[in-house]
């Protein structure tokens, strides 16, 4: 008992030590777990795909599993600095890293091509294309715009030298169906809201408009190998529109998740004409709260700049008393400088995620394409 007390002790301050502070493969804060064959230090949720590496990786809770002397010496002697030199010595900048919000097929392919393929070991004898090129042809499934409850195949063509996404219909001899540009385009994983756990997210601008095309594939690796080839093609673009730009600089521009997703309900300009419940979509980084008539709408039906609170931004959570009919009766109300916006929200959470996610974006200070994006926006009204 006092070999297994005093190996636990060692264990526990090992985590103390910045880089084993978190989880070698999302980040997630506090890991309880660890892999005694690679020598890493995992949350929960990672330890679950490292059940399923048996050939590479065999892990042991911190806390509750017995460790002997000589896998404490092995986890002393690794460590998550060691592991990450070792695993992840040539990760391309545009390669996405997962967080630990992220789902699970992001996170599962991570760690198969750092341990199971080694793809950035710099071993690797026969790297993937989609990990060092923006280029990629094939097939998914995309979601049909008329008849939303089914998806149809496409065929899909990203060029990373015109910096487009080409999709078609069955007949391609006719030429595509879209072009769309990389310059506007994000990518985003979106599970629950398509309803399969590889389903992606694509939005891009349409004449100053934000689109969505919703899509899958069967395979797990080749929805990242798309997901990571569209992120290429946006580096490169990226690297040629921003050219005194560093590396890290553009990264955070690639692709990005929405700071927060939900149905809220809204009124008019009038703040009389009846409530609508609209799907809306806070994106932090063009600094847009886009609402759509349901979550899987083709087009979005409009779009408020969330400036900063020095140019006259403001949030609450009162309604004003004028406002009349049936409603939810959590509210927020959003100050522009040009006209107030009234939404509702269903339960009192619902307002309080909202108002932190509008405070988070309206605390931050503007850019100077913060201002052109304010004056688009302002121009469509």
């Amino acid at each position: 008992m006092d070999d297994r007390d005093h190996n636990k002790r060692i264990l526990l301050e090992l985590l103390k030590r910045p880089d084993n502070a978190t989880c070698a493969d999302c980040g997630a804060p506090d890991p309880d777990w660890a892999s005694y064959k690679l020598g890493v230090f995992i949350c929960l949720n990672c330890c679950g795909i490292h059940r399923n590496l048996t050939e590479i990786s065999r892990v042991k809770s911190i806390r509750l599993d017995f460790w002997n002397d000589d896998l404490v010496e092995f986890m002393k002697a690794n460590g998550n600095a060691v592991a990450k030199q070792r695993y992840e010595k040539n990760v391309p900048a545009f390669f996405y890293r997962p967080q630990a919000t992220d789902c699970a097929v992001l996170r599962e392919q991570w760690i198969r091509a750092k341990y199971e393929w080694l793809e950035f070991s710099g071993n690797h004898k026969d790297p993937q294309e989609t990990h060092c090129s923006g280029c990629r042809e094939g097939f998914l499934w995309k979601r049909g715009k008329d008849n939303r409850q089914q998806f149809f195949k496409r065929k899909f063509i990203l060029s990373e030298k015109d910096f487009t996404l080409m999709y078609y219909t069955k007949q391609v001899s006719k030429g595509p169906k879209a072009v769309i540009s990389i310059k506007d385009l994000n990518a985003t994983f979106q599970p629950e809201k398509i309803k399969h756990p590889h389903g992606l997210q694509i939005t891009y601008l349409k004449e100053d408009h934000t689109r969505s095309i919703f899509v899958y594939h069967e395979g797990m690796q080749e929805i990242v190998g798309w997901f990571n080839a569209i992120r290429a093609a946006r580096f490169s673009y990226l690297k040629t529109a921003f050219p005194t730009a560093s590396d890290s600089e553009l990264v955070p521009w690639i692709t990005r998740n929405y700071l927060k997703e939900g149905y809220m309900e809204k009124t008019g300009p009038m703040q009389r004409e009846p409530f609508k419940k609209r799907w809306f979509i806070l994106d932090s980084q063009d600094r847009k709260l886009l609402y759509f008539k349901d979550p899987l709408a083709a087009v979005e039906k409009g779009v408020v700049f969330i400036g900063n609170t020095e140019h006259g931004y403001k949030v609450t959570n009162i309604l004003p008393k004028r406002v009349w009919g049936n409603c939810w009766k959590c509210g927020i109300t959003v100050e522009t400088p040009e006209r107030q916006f009234i939404f509702t929200c269903e339960n009192e959470r619902e307002q309080r995620e909202w108002m932190e996610a509008l405070n988070q974006v309206i605390s931050k200070p503007m850019s100077p394409q913060d201002y052109t994006m304010e004056a688009n926006v302002r121009r469509r009204r």
